[in-house]
């Protein structure tokens, strides 16, 4: 088991890194937001989750704090949700609103996540429910960052897309009709801006398994 890593950041993908432990260069997915957090040069600290895969080389995956990964592992026992999936979900929602929707029983808010259907969400719902303490939380707004959303975060924002699996136009319009939908969001940082488009991508979806 792989609990954590801190080491000197050597690459930063579209949904990976790779950082230099002990003289090694491990592989780690993780979210968009996590890696917007990441700088090559820099040194960094992640919770991660060793998954062990059959007849496939195992992939490791990296968090932002120890309450994320809660969450993914907690995913990861659900059947039909494998680690891909695991990790969209922490990519339009954070550990809170997940917690928030399990209290609610909110069936939308897990069809938000690209790749979820109704079927799946309330089979999310069904079994997290038993298996994560849901305590009270209050919404708290997103922090904006100081500069605006320049050309620079779409362009990182679309890109993050097309690795999820949108095409460069598809991705484009879905940046084109948040920023026009939400003139809000003019003044946030990708991953806000990631977040949100990929929530309503996933609302525009809609339907699934």
């Amino acid at each position: 088991m792989i609990s954590s890593i801190r080491g000197e950041v050597l690459h930063v993908g579209l949904d990976h890194a790779v950082v230099e432990v002990s003289g090694f260069g491990l592989t780690v997915y993780a979210t968009p937001q996590t890696l917007d957090t990441l700088r090559s040069g820099s040194n960094a600290f992640l919770s991660t989750s060793f998954v062990p895969r059959q007849d496939e080389a195992p992939l490791l995956f990296g968090f932002a704090d120890a309450d994320e990964r809660e969450i993914f592992t907690t995913l990861l026992g659900i059947s039909g949700v494998g680690p891909r999936l695991a990790l969209a979900v922490l990519s339009v929602h954070t550990p809170d609103e997940v917690r928030l929707a399990i209290r609610e029983s909110d069936t939308a808010a897990f069809t938000k996540v690209p790749g979820i259907g109704k079927k799946t969400a309330q089979r999310i719902l069904l079994e997290l429910a038993g298996k994560l303490v849901i305590e009270p939380v209050e919404q708290t707004s997103s922090k904006a960052s100081d500069s605006s959303a320049a050309p620079a975060v779409s362009a990182e924002v679309q890109a993050a897309l097309t690795s999820l699996g949108w095409t460069d136009k598809d991705a484009a319009k879905a940046v084109e009709e948040i920023l026009k939908a939400q003139p809000e969001l003019a003044e946030a940082d990708t991953a806000t801006v990631l977040r949100q488009t990929l929530r309503s991508l996933g609302t525009a979806k809609g339907g699934g398994s």
